[in-house]
């Protein structure tokens, strides 16, 4: 179900914890997670100590960061099941992390792939025992 304008502009105003939050449930409730690529791959920001890959709750948060330097980027959404299987594992060979739901602002949250994987499963945990 598409997110009007004005649910986009007061959720990404969140503040980090609550955009985390917000973004875990989306993500376990949808079984899935966005993230933005282009032909090279996927999109990528630089903390001062990490590289990271940043990842949305939903496709249309993913679209408003698809502008400027970012415009040949396309929403991709990627399956719960892909996530745990391949790219939780692959990050960490990679030696990268994840910017959770970054603003446009660019804030966000830095967290390591088994840090997001262990909320993910909580979140999951959470959802089963309603």
């Amino acid at each position: 179900m598409p997110i009007s304008t004005e649910q986009l502009n007061t959720i990404e105003n969140y503040d980090d914890e609550k955009r985390l939050n917000y973004l875990l449930q989306q993500v376990v409730s949808n079984k899935e997670i966005w993230i933005l690529a282009d032909e090279h791959g996927c999109m990528m920001l630089n903390t001062d100590d990490e590289d990271c890959v940043p990842v949305w709750p939903n496709e249309e948060f993913a679209q408003r960061w698809a502008t400027g330097e970012w415009q040949a980027c396309k929403p991709q959404s990627i399956s719960l099941t892909k996530w745990y299987s391949r790219w939780s594992l692959g990050l960490t060979d990679d030696e990268l992390a994840l910017v959770v739901f970054p603003n446009q602002e660019n804030q966000g949250l830095v967290l390591f792939p088994e840090e997001f994987e262990e909320s993910l499963l909580k979140e999951t945990n959470k959802q089963k025992r309603k």
